[in-house]
């Protein structure tokens, strides 16, 4: 008898030790799981580094998410303050706003549930649960999984690795990866809240132009335009300028530069007007929400549309494929050579 309780305390003992072990894939993913799930909201701060130029740039992101479908993301540029973005979501749609522009360009979109979304926890966690391949590891502070990405518009960044923090089962570090598994793209996250306070005004689109949001004084305006700096890409998919065409439109300057090769395109810039409409009036925009990294523009599947600096650009093909006009359009930022 003595014998058979001695055994029954030994296997109690395994099983506590069984229990204080690390846990498994299984359990961090189903935790993961139940996380997104039951949590009302969440705010978090962000830098995201993109190593896709010949220089890394980083830019500011605040995330703000309330349940069920109520989202702002802040992107804030650092080398053009009145540049900084608000791609918001809420009851009446997606939009896409530049407060100092004084612009909002409304969506027909599932944004951000058609694509993988680094800063954003929900779409992380799906891309998790999705990938029936996806490896995990475990540090001492971190859950790592690697996993498939679902980029609606780039498929040259097929994988990532997300670092989740092993107390709070939020994410930490999230590393955007190309087809040679090298990070062209991290998000770093400085905090990350779970179950914040919201007030009904916080996802609302008026408010959202507001400097108490977006950090942009009441009085800016974008700064009076010097003239047009026309900029070039060093990325053409073969093509070559055929002609550079400036015109004048309702007074405003207007350069078209035309490319022809095996895919041609036409590259339109022209000085950003600044909208004197009301912040609340959005602009119908065609196509998707699209970000290039230093800007939010709005792609469809012959033309990606978008203002930096300053200025309108809009790149339009019939040849060039999606992923094509997004490496020409990146590779523009900052040239001003032919």
């Amino acid at each position: 008898m003595k014998k058979f309780a001695g055994m029954i305390v030994f296997a109690a003992f395994l099983l506590l030790l069984a229990g204080c072990g690390e846990a498994s894939q299984e359990d961090v993913v189903k935790k993961l799981e139940e996380t997104s799930a039951e949590m009302k909201g969440y705010k978090a701060e962000a830098t995201m580094k993109l190593n896709t130029g010949e220089e890394q740039q980083a830019y500011g992101i605040d995330v703000w998410y309330q349940k069920d479908d109520n989202y702002r993301v802040l992107l804030k540029n650092g080398t053009d303050e009145q540049g900084s973005q608000v791609i918001l979501r809420n009851k009446d749609g997606v939009f896409v706003l530049t407060p100092a522009m004084k612009k909002s360009f409304k969506f027909q979109s599932e944004w951000p549930y058609n694509s993988s979304q680094p800063y954003l926890y929900q779409s992380l966690v799906q891309d998790v649960l999705k990938d029936s391949n996806a490896t995990f590891e475990m540090t001492e502070e971190h859950y790592i999984f690697r996993t498939k990405t679902t980029y609606q518009n780039n498929t040259t960044l097929p994988y990532q690795e997300v670092y989740f923090n092993k107390k709070t089962y939020t994410p930490e570090l999230v590393k955007v990866l190309d087809k040679d598994k090298k990070p062209m793209v991290e998000v770093s996250f400085a905090s990350f809240k779970l179950d914040p306070k919201f007030e009904a005004k916080d996802f609302e689109l008026e408010n959202n132009m507001t400097s108490s949001v977006s950090g942009t004084p009441a009085s800016a305006a974008p700064a009076e335009q010097q003239g047009l700096t026309v900029l070039y890409p060093t990325e053409t998919a073969g093509a070559t300028l055929a002609e550079e065409k400036e015109v004048n439109a309702d007074g405003q300057e207007r350069v078209i530069l035309t490319y022809e090769g095996e895919k041609n395109f036409t590259l339109i810039q022209e000085p950003a007007d600044v909208s004197n409409a009301v912040a609340a009036a959005a602009i119908p925009a065609s196509g998707e929400p699209y970000s290039l990294g230093f800007t939010v523009g709005a792609i469809t599947s012959s033309s990606l549309t978008w203002t930096q600096n300053g200025v309108d650009y809009m790149l339009a093909s019939e040849e060039l494929t999606r992923e094509e006009i997004q490496e020409v359009a990146t590779s523009i930022s900052g040239q001003a050579i032919k």
